[in-house]
């Protein structure tokens, strides 16, 4: 929050023997837009804080009973690691113990008579102050986490695509990975790589619509010398290259039809067959298949074929959209904002209020990337150590939508104002989202939730038990 936002959050408690004066500073925080409640001493304070925690406190120096400094220490030392702000109110004659509490821990202290403005303003600061440090705290918190192979997310979605990935990663099948534009297809492919068998082979990422058509047979099979004008040397090809290890096809419906019946072939069969080659040759590879497109509307639109897409999804994995990932967003844009600010040399600390709302409510249709790029925008731009709204690229700021509810995020059952649910209705909540993460495969959902399939049936209401109970 900016010095010159208007206050529309914070619980005060004001401590202060001075009836009148307790009450005029209670009508100023609250005509700010703050919550507050006012305490004659610190041990009537102290009470009811057990009550109602609040964000900040302005407690009077001279107090009868527990002073000011020793209710100041008290409350640090119930809470050092999250304290509230602390504003002393002083006299003159003691000004040397509000240099005291000072450095005990407190804010800042204020001379009586009270200027009213002045007030306002430090209270101001001081809850600035404290979500700042609050902020740090939770970025310091989510930077510390570990990676899964350069992907990063808490999320529900996520977690469950991890544990996809390891189950997938010991089979040997080809991978098909879907998701749109900028969700780190390619990061989830070099997870499955690393987490294989294969992982001390070479992983080798190919983007299909990056090569001439009239290139791609020679540069994925290979060619012998003098197969075509201008192959003077032979050339192994990218599944050769590949051998022992894994080949990513990146968009892979970009492939053109004669190209995918030689893939479907190697799929089938393990062999190649080189261009100006009469022999076949056996190629141990694994091809992990990606694209951003439909593939089932392009097998409709003649553009891929059917079988190959049936051989490619012998295990598909999806890479969730980050408007489905719930609090990713600002767990990568903290990662983001310290991964530019040590590349761009910029002491950037973090985001303000406004900004980190305005990021999380937005839906990034460029998903992971867009952030990225939104978050090396503003680091290039910040002054004063602060990331803040104008800062951040004009399609963020001038966003006016709902930021969307979230269906595969455990923390989105429980949002302020919504109805709670019952622990059988989350349980099914969840159990219906691996079913749609796994395509509906009860085989693999069950053995992603750790359960039998028929406890699975009976979780889902007994239906197709008698019918399906005899494939396990």
């Amino acid at each position: 929050m900016a010095e010159n936002d208007k206050l529309n959050n914070g619980l005060i408690c004001i401590v202060e023997d001075d009836k009148a004066l307790g009450t005029l500073l209670l009508e100023e925080v609250r005509d700010a837009g703050l919550q507050a409640y006012w305490a004659p001493t610190a041990e009537e304070a102290a009470r009811a804080m057990e009550q109602k925690w609040p964000d900040m406190i302005v407690s009077d120096l001279k107090l009868p009973g527990m002073d000011g400094l020793t209710f100041l220490k008290s409350v640090l030392h119930k809470v050092p690691d999250a304290p509230p702000g602390f504003l002393i109110i002083t006299a003159f004659g003691t000004i040397p113990k509000a240099v005291e509490a000072l450095k005990a821990g407190a804010d800042d202290f204020l001379t009586k008579p009270l200027d009213l403005e002045h007030f306002m303003l430090s209270v101001k600061r001081a809850l600035e102050r404290k979500r700042l440090r609050e902020m740090v705290d939770r970025m310091r918190g989510l930077l510390s986490s570990e990676s899964f192979h350069g992907m990063f997310g808490k999320s529900m979605s996520m977690r469950l695509l991890f544990d996809q990935i390891r189950q997938v990663a010991r089979a040997q099948g080809p991978v098909l990975i879907l998701g749109e534009s900028g969700t780190g297809k390619e990061l989830v492919a070099r997870a499955v790589h690393q987490e294989s068998a294969r992982a001390d082979g070479p992983f080798l990422p190919v983007n299909c619509a990056g090569i001439p058509e009239n290139l791609m047979e020679s540069e994925f099979f290979g060619h012998a010398s003098g197969a075509f004008t201008g192959a003077s040397q032979s050339r192994r090809g990218l599944f050769a290259e590949a051998a022992g290890g894994s080949l990513l096809l990146d968009e892979v419906s970009e492939m053109p039809l004669f190209l995918q019946a030689k893939l479907l072939r190697i799929l089938q069969d393990g062999k190649l067959r080189r261009v100006g080659e009469n022999t076949e040759q056996e190629v141990d590879v694994r091809v992990l298949a990606a694209t951003h497109r439909d593939i089932e509307a392009e097998i409709r639109r003649n553009h891929f074929r059917e079988d190959l897409f049936f051989r490619l999804e012998t295990f598909t994995l999806r890479a969730p959209p980050l408007r489905d990932r719930g609090e990713d967003v600002e767990f990568l844009a903290a990662r983001f904002l310290q991964q530019f600010a040590l590349a761009l040399d910029k002491n950037v600390k973090g985001f303000s209020g406004k900004a980190l709302e305005m990021i999380v409510q937005y839906p990034f249709p460029g998903n992971v990337r867009e952030l990225s790029n939104a978050v090396e925008r503003a680091v290039t731009f910040a002054a004063g150590g602060w990331i803040r709204e104008e800062h951040l690229p004009a399609r963020i700021r001038q966003y006016e939508g709902e930021a969307p509810t979230s269906t595969t995020d455990i923390h989105g059952l429980t949002r302020p104002g919504e109805k709670l649910q019952t622990l059988a209705e989350m349980e099914r909540r969840y159990i219906d989202h691996v079913l749609a993460a796994s395509g509906g495969n009860k085989r693999r959902a069950a053995a992603i939730l750790g359960i039998g399939r028929r406890t699975l049936y009976r979780k889902l209401g007994g239906q197709e038990e008698s019918r399906e109970a005899g494939e396990a």
